[in-house]
């Protein structure tokens, strides 16, 4: 059987960077949380910055390929909301992520995460802003980004549901148009691959209630935790998350 100990140490880590903070949590915590020696945690992460550089490479990814597939739509107004729409559901499935970059900016520290951060704020704002935008709707558009991921983590207790739908009106109220395109949640639109340019596709973060059931299905059965994921196209470690909300 795989040894699932990176992904438990990825998900033991998120939840207590996302409570205390990067800096406030050692490596021998984490491996407590997870049952482990440190030097075991540190044989598949060799520091702590190793292990937020596992954390946030999904939602570098899905961010990534939400702006690929908005800059392919020909229409101003469906690319912007297809940056809007896209990004907020990215945010939502890593509003955990959120939370800890909160804490302490922890996912800045890493040159090569904050250059690929930037340009991920940098290339939204032009999307969102259209081609020869002026100086106003430039800073319209940076201020519907910046908006997309503060309620995320403020208002965490909330549904998702209910806070995706507030946090969408408020962009709607901030560039004085309706919403008319739609992007599934938490699934980036699939633009077809070209040799030339070939897409990175970023994971779902989320699994619905039937997915749930079926993965937990899978387990009992005793496939193995990389197949569950694989099949439904999942890192282990949102796997993990998940089937523990339902134990």
């Amino acid at each position: 059987m795989a040894d699932d100990s990176p992904a438990r140490i990825l998900v033991s880590a998120l939840d207590l960077f996302a409570e205390r903070g990067y800096h406030a949590v050692s490596v021998r915590e984490i491996a407590e949380r997870v049952g482990l020696t440190k030097t075991a945690v540190l044989y598949h992460f060799p520091s702590k910055s190793d292990i937020v550089a596992a954390l946030v490479e999904p939602l570098l990814l899905d961010s990534e390929a939400v702006l690929e597939a908005a800059g392919h739509q020909s229409d101003a107004r469906a690319r912007c909301w297809a940056v809007v729409e896209g990004l907020l559901d990215v945010w939502l499935a890593h509003g955990q992520l959120l939370r800890m970059q909160m804490q302490d900016q922890a996912l800045s520290n890493d040159e090569a995460t904050y250059a690929r951060l930037r340009t991920i704020a940098l290339s939204a704002q032009d999307l969102i802003a259209g081609p020869e935008a002026d100086f106003t709707t430039r800073v319209r558009a940076a201020q519907v980004y910046a908006a997309l991921s503060d309620p995320v983590v403020i208002f965490a207790d909330r549904p998702t549901g209910e806070l995706r739908a507030a946090v969408l009106d408020g962009a709607r109220r901030l560039l004085g148009a309706p919403a008319t395109h739609h992007i599934p949640a938490h699934r980036p639109q699939p633009i077809p691959d070209s040799p030339a340019h070939p897409i990175r596709r970023g994971r779902p973060g989320a699994m619905t209630t039937e997915m749930v059931e079926s993965a937990r299905h899978m387990r009992d059965s005793g496939r193995p935790i990389d197949e569950i994921a694989a099949e439904f196209a999942i890192s282990r470690a949102t796997l993990y998350r998940h089937l523990g909300k339902q134990n």
